[in-house]
């Protein structure tokens, strides 16, 4: 019922030891943990972000929303699990950058964000990214420093029922720059409950979504807008709230994973766009995507 941490020191060769998200003092009979985001800070803190199903249980004593721990370097433990927002919510994403800003961005009927600029240790108070955006709200949320310092949050928006993917700039001065990403259109009178992906590289970010099922990605510069080629049509599709994610290396490839049917498939992409080959994969369980680019520029996925 609570998810566990490994860590390798030797390119995935070996695994330590699992070490537990969630203390002792916060488990009770029936209370399931699940783990929604993980970022690494400075130092090499590991912040996660989880919750629980006591929408279901109705235990008492439960934090409600979501829950934070962070596992310091050298510690043997994660710190004890605590609320952030202390209200039902859902659509959870952390990130964190090298001078030790952290972010919590989450949904409840609209996109909010907490900030931390020790470490974790303290977080703002719930506030509204901006009162205007409209998100998705069974959808998620995803957040990731990039290079220059700036904030990004890739979210769904659902005003007039169209379900189109924006991402948000939150520079380093407090401005905010919002660009609609996906230019396949999608308007329904319901919730998708996708997910999708964002991640940093060296001259912006890496972007991957479902319209309709359909999986596109897109190359974003640092303020968010689109590069060329612009949206890119993936040879695969992808279900309710089911893993996705977009990688880009230092060498401008691109790699865009997702699971379908009990498969983990990939497929690469080069600096102009196009497919290098034919999609890869793999046999894998469950629903979630993970993946990273390593030191030497290599993808790894997890299965």
């Amino acid at each position: 019922g609570i998810p566990y941490y490994v860590k390798s020191a030797d390119h995935g060769g070996t695994f330590s030891s699992p070490v537990p998200l969630v203390e002792p003092a916060s488990r009770q009979p029936g209370l399931v943990f699940s783990s929604t985001a993980m970022a690494v800070g400075k130092s090499g803190e590991i912040y996660v972000a989880m919750i629980t199903n006591n929408w279901k249980m109705k235990l008492r004593g439960v934090p409600d929303g979501l829950l934070f721990a962070t596992l310091r370097p050298g510690a043997r433990a994660f710190t004890p699990v605590r609320s952030l927002n202390g209200q039902p919510s859902e659509g959870f994403s952390l990130a964190a950058d090298g001078p030790g800003n952290v972010v919590a961005a989450w949904l409840a009927n609209k996109l909010f964000v907490n900030f931390s600029q020790d470490g974790g240790a303290t977080f703002t108070a719930n506030a509204e990214l901006n009162a205007s955006y409209d998100p998705c709200n069974c959808c998620t949320t995803r957040a990731v420093y990039g290079t220059d310092g700036s904030l990004a949050v890739l979210y769904r928006e659902k005003s007039n029922d169209e379900r189109d993917m924006y991402i948000v700039i939150v520079k380093k001065d407090g401005r905010q720059l919002r660009t609609r990403i996906s230019s396949t259109l999608w308007k329904v009178n319901a919730c998708p409950m996708s997910y999708y992906g964002l991640s940093a590289t060296q001259d912006g970010y890496v972007a991957a979504w479902p319209t309709q099922g359909q999986i596109y990605f897109s190359r974003l510069d640092r303020d968010g807008k689109v590069m060329s080629p612009g949206e890119i049509k993936v040879p695969g599709r992808t279900g309710m709230r089911t893993g996705l994610i977009a990688l880009g290396a230092p060498d401008r490839e691109a790699l865009v994973a997702w699971k379908d049917k009990g498969q983990l498939i990939w497929q690469l992409y080069g600096h102009d766009g196009r497919p290098e080959g034919d999609p890869g994969s793999s046999p894998s369980s469950g629903k979630g995507t993970a993946g990273l680019v390593d030191h030497d520029g290599r993808f790894v996925l997890f299965r």
